[in-house]
């Protein structure tokens, strides 16, 4: 059964990670298990990279483990309940201490045996001789993230990453009404079932009419506020009542601002809620510290955050409409070439808000189907590498066990266990992802706008998603053409450019499989040279 299944992968990865004690917090994401970790000792990279269900491991903020779409949704729950299982069970008791047992030991028998010759070590041979595995790639893709995951310590990165953590949690919402919206379309443009589609209109419509609210809940949680004060400044934004409120000469619309106000209101109340409970009295502060928090952000979020917020996303609208409609395909060449740097930058957390703005606005992001054509590019660039080292079963392996996932824009093991730490490989992906998203990019600039009604997935699992302003057949079809122009550029500029003679030459001397079960392993070779990848960064 699906739910034992789900179950054992759960039993196999709590003992891995330190067992129950060892996890402050427990949370998924779209393809990930995240995991607050006491110990990091505890935690057995090898042994959980190994686990089939287990596509690579992250190390960011939180311990994240790579189990997929789907899978992951449906691994935590039974996660969840394991570890709250092992820690209501009582502790087991200590065993008591034996009294040891002596022995007597023939005569003239030496008390201490000699300890075991040691086996000769290959220490001292030459690296030309150790074959590169996967093992190999996945630690020096290690150490690549590692060393930028120090340089991403800056403040602004860190503002990122959490404002990136507002938004994470709304994507599945995200997703299941841009696929209810969907459906909607194409009822709608068919005239099938007309008494349905008011329901779905609905249920699509429903979570984003209130999407503020939810953004201001999760600003106050990530910046040390109380939640539902957070939601409660937000709402304000999206009250009908507000068109009977002037503000600089206008009257103001439910829902202006949107999510940047919403954001701007729930900061700002995290502040004016700290400092209220430093200084009112305990006795009165359950009284006074919610309502000067709500009242006095709610009249700066009224006359001021929600005109100024107004004014941003409209221009955010204008700008990305502008942009591809006057240079789409210099644009998206730009950004489905750079995204991949920007993932190791920590700079691409900045346009989660904006592709938020734009579903909001216009109902659709159109940067997103640009920005997934760097899955794409990596995708062809990792066939490239299966095809142009025949003899290095270990690398062949880990790129064929994270193809599929790369299809369906799960990169994290192609990235971080092949294209990045080989070098070459990750500028050409980049390449494959620049003309991808030139592609888009050109269609959107004929008039052809391609978007996505929620963020989250790429590559196959956009598919549902993709939007656009002519029928849906014509803008499924540019998406599709711009996923095959990435993979075949990806594919091409690896093939032909992503190594050098001699690189390849020393990445094929491999023969007898070394780190792959099949094959007999050569000397020096990695026992975790056919585990996948790990990797040190989120993007």
């Amino acid at each position: 059964m699906p739910e034992d299944k789900n179950r054992a992968i759960a039993a196999a990865l709590l003992p891995l990670v330190g067992g129950a004690g060892n996890l402050t917090s427990i949370a998924h994401c779209m393809t990930r298990l995240r995991l607050g970790i006491q110990d990091r000792s505890l935690v057995q990279d090898e042994a959980l990279k190994a686990l089939p269900a287990v596509m690579g491991v992250v190390e960011d903020d939180t311990y994240q483990i790579v189990l997929g779409p789907g899978t992951v949704a449906r691994v935590t729950p039974e996660f969840e309940l394991l570890v709250a299982q092992s820690r209501d069970a009582p502790p087991a008791p200590e065993p008591e201490p034996v009294a040891p047992t002596p022995t007597t030991a023939p005569a003239g028998a030496p008390t201490n045996p000699p300890p075991a010759p040691t086996p000769p070590t290959t220490a001292g041979a030459p690296a030309s001789n150790t074959p590169t595995t996967a093992g190999a790639l996945a630690d020096r893709g290690a150490a690549l993230k590692a060393r930028q995951k120090s340089r991403n310590a800056t403040p602004v990165k860190l503002f990122l990453r959490r404002i990136a953590n507002i938004f994470v949690p709304l994507i599945p919402a995200l997703i299941g009404c841009g696929i209810i919206a969907g459906i909607n379309g194409l009822l709608t443009n068919l005239g099938q079932l007309p008494s349905v589609v008011p329901a779905l209109a609905a249920m699509a419509s429903g979570f984003m009419s209130l999407i503020a609210v939810f953004v201001g809940y999760n600003t106050a949680r990530e910046f040390g506020g109380t939640p539902i004060l957070g939601g409660a400044v937000a709402a304000v934004i999206v009250f009908p009542g507000v068109t009977h409120i002037t503000a600089f000469g206008q009257h103001l619309s439910p829902g202006q601002g949107g999510v940047l106000g919403a954001l701007a209101a729930a900061l700002l109340a995290v502040q004016v809620e700290k400092r209220c409970r430093k200084a009112v009295p305990e006795a009165l502060d359950v009284l006074i510290t919610p309502t000067v928090t709500v009242l006095a952000t709610g009249l700066v979020t009224l006359f001021g955050l929600m005109y100024v917020a107004g004014g941003t996303a409209t221009a955010i609208g204008t700008g990305a409409t502008w942009l591809l409609a006057h240079g789409g395909a210099f644009a998206g060449l730009v950004l489905g070439g750079l995204f991949l740097p920007l993932v190791m930058l920590g700079l691409h957390q900045a346009l989660i808000p904006l592709h938020t703005t734009l579903i909001e606005q216009q109902g659709y992001t159109v940067l997103l189907p640009i920005l997934a054509m760097a899955g794409a590019g990596q995708v062809g660039a990792a066939i490239a590498v299966y095809l142009r080292l025949p003899r290095n079963r270990s690398i062949r392996r880990t790129v064929k066990s994270a193809l599929p996932a790369g299809f369906l824009g799960v990169g994290e093991p192609l990235i971080y266990g092949v294209s990045l730490p080989l070098g070459r490989p990750f500028i050409t992906a980049c390449l494959g992802g620049a003309a991808g998203g030139a592609f888009v990019g050109l269609f959107n600039q004929l008039g052809d706008a391609v978007g996505s009604t929620a963020i989250g997935p790429s590559g196959w699992a956009l598919f549902p998603l993709v939007k656009g302003n002519q029928p849906l057949a014509t803008t499924l079809v540019v998406y599709a053409l711009g996923l095959a122009v990435g993979y075949l550029v990806g594919f091409l500029a690896t093939y032909f450019f992503g190594f050098s003679r001699h690189t390849r030459t020393e990445l094929n001397s491999d023969p007898d499989g070394a780190g792959d079960p099949g094959g007999v392993p050569t000397a020096g070779a990695s026992p975790a040279a056919s585990a996948p990848p790990t990797v040190t960064s989120a993007p």
